[in-house]
């Protein structure tokens, strides 16, 4: 049977993208990477997904060539643990074009304007403001939101977080300077600590020690604040572009 991603289980969709059957039907040629559309296939279920291999990856000129895909990964990690469902199913596997990230695609709702939601201020856009804060999130574009037809909103193309230097840009600078709200400080003191144990252990499989070190400074610096951030005045705050 055909499945809606978003209503898999989390494990069975793990294990459906890890280990099922990857068969390429397309590209998305509007990504500046090699962005292959697939379906995966494992006991009888069939899902749509997204694969990007390493081999794919254009090198850039300020992140390490070949990481981009293990940033996604670890960008849905970080997702897992908040409990907030920013980023959708993720994993690091072989596929047709040797290994690299292998993402479960998201139907959208297509009757909701991504540019009328990008400028709303509704709580899943500003849980995901302060996931982007931690993963420090270096392009959230308009188009890598993904609203479903049950309100909520994914995020996905994480692939320039986690730089050790501030890099956050984004659509969603809404709350910047506001006091984060109590569920957010709870999650970060969570986070916190997670980072201080297996959390941190499996990041640091995909990220530097120091790229580990700088998140678990960006959240201390979001717990001491206790507001979201401020753009940088050294760094362009808005993604380009927008959308």
């Amino acid at each position: 049977m055909t499945a809606p991603a978003y209503t898999l289980d989390a494990a069975d969709a793990l294990r459906l993208l890890r280990d099922g059957e990857l068969d390429v039907e397309g590209r998305l040629v509007d990504a500046s990477n090699a962005t292959l559309y697939c379906s995966v296939a494992l006991d009888g279920v069939v899902a749509a997904c997204v694969y990007k291999p390493i081999a794919g990856e254009r090198p850039l000129w300020d992140f390490p060539d070949g990481t981009l895909a293990g940033r996604e990964v670890a960008a849905y990690l970080v997702s897992v643990a908040t409990g907030w469902d920013v980023v959708p199913p993720t994993v690091m596997r072989d596929g047709p074009f040797g290994p690299g990230m292998c993402q479960l695609w998201i139907d959208v709702e297509e009757t909701i304007d991504i540019a009328i939601l990008a400028r709303s201020t509704i709580e899943p856009l500003r849980r995901m403001a302060v996931f982007d804060a931690v993963v420090n999130n270096a392009d959230r574009k308009g188009g890598h939101l993904l609203p479903v037809a049950d309100g909520h909103v994914y995020g996905v193309d994480h692939g320039v977080c986690f730089s050790e230097d501030d890099k956050l840009r984004t659509l969603l600078w809404h709350w910047r300077g506001k006091r984060l709200t109590e569920e957010a400080m709870g999650v970060l003191v969570g986070l916190r600590e997670d980072l201080r144990g297996s959390l941190g252990c499996r990041l640091r499989e995909l990220l530097t020690d120091r790229e580990v070190l700088a998140t678990q400074r960006r959240i201390h610096r979001l717990l001491s604040t206790k507001r979201h951030p401020m753009p940088d005045g050294d760094w362009p705050a808005l993604p380009w572009p927008p959308f």
